[in-house]
């Protein structure tokens, strides 16, 4: 697998929309890579996991194919994470010549319920038609492509959360945001795996700072605790990558910062436009 980190901020991006605060400041002084947009992951140029507002900005500035995307999963329904009225323009008049004619779109009901709001009034039927939508819940395991997924429930603050397991040709990733500390049906759930993570994606939302008890998202504290409780049950060593993501301008996510984390906790601080294969 290729995996591509097109946006590696939280909701807010770094530096914040609306901020002006010193993180947000140096931020867009600086540019380069303390610039993050919303959080966008995608496998082998086909599979997406969220398609945020900043989709357009991804595609333009990473030079990636957005119409190669054929299959989408999303996590959960809040805006950083599906930004439904952009697929109005996927073809007709809009879109030519693109890579995969289809998209298949993997989501629970309330995104499907956003996703129908957002394009009713604008949506061509020719358009409207090449995309198919897939009613999912948490612990359902499924295929398309060369892909077996398995859904998992997060904790966070949305209808029906989920986290994923993808596997294809024998690699596996872990995809662990949104959400705070797992639930116990999802540690059940996973208990039913086989074989090692080649590379988890963490929710970092925290960095730093510590996870408060109730959280809808994590710190590299309870990163690291999770990540311990995998390599308990067999599913992960130190030939695991761990990648760290989401990143919230309240918690600093500086270079200094982030460097500090790799070295204390030997994980992959992910950046925009940041690429690994396993």
């Amino acid at each position: 697998m290729k995996l591509i980190y097109l946006g590696t901020a939280a909701a807010e991006g770094v530096p914040a929309v609306f901020c002006n605060c010193p993180v947000c400041t140096e931020a867009r002084r600086l540019k380069g890579k303390n610039l993050r947009t919303r959080a966008q992951v995608v496998f082998d140029g086909e599979l997406s996991i969220d398609f945020p507002p900043d989709a357009y900005v991804h595609a333009a500035l990473h030079d990636f194919d957005l119409s190669g995307i054929r299959y989408l999963l999303v996590t959960h329904s809040h805006m950083d994470h599906f930004y439904a009225s952009d697929f109005v323009l996927r073809g007709g008049v809009y879109a030519h010549e693109m890579t995969s004619p289809t998209l298949e779109i993997f989501a629970n009901a309330e995104v499907l319920e956003i996703y129908a709001e957002q394009t009713r009034r604008e949506q061509q039927k020719e358009v409207k038609d090449a995309i198919r939508l897939h009613t999912i819940h948490p612990f359902e395991r499924f295929s398309f492509g060369d892909y077996t997924v398995l859904s998992l429930a997060a904790c966070h603050s949305s209808r029906e959360p989920m986290l994923y397991y993808i596997e294809k040709d024998g690699k596996r990733v872990l995809h662990l945001h949104d959400s705070g500390p797992l639930p116990e049906s999802t540690w059940q759930a996973l208990g039913g795996l086989e074989g090692r993570l080649d590379l988890i994606n963490f929710d970092c939302t925290f960095v730093h700072r510590e996870t408060y008890a109730g959280a809808r998202h994590m710190g590299l504290d309870e990163n690291m605790r999770t990540f311990d409780r995998l390599a308990a049950m067999g599913l992960a060593d130190e030939r695991t990558k761990k990648v760290i993501t989401h990143f919230s301008h309240n918690s600093y996510p500086t270079e200094e910062a982030l460097l500090r984390a790799e070295r204390e906790y030997g994980v992959i601080a992910a950046y925009d436009g940041m690429t690994l294969e396993i």
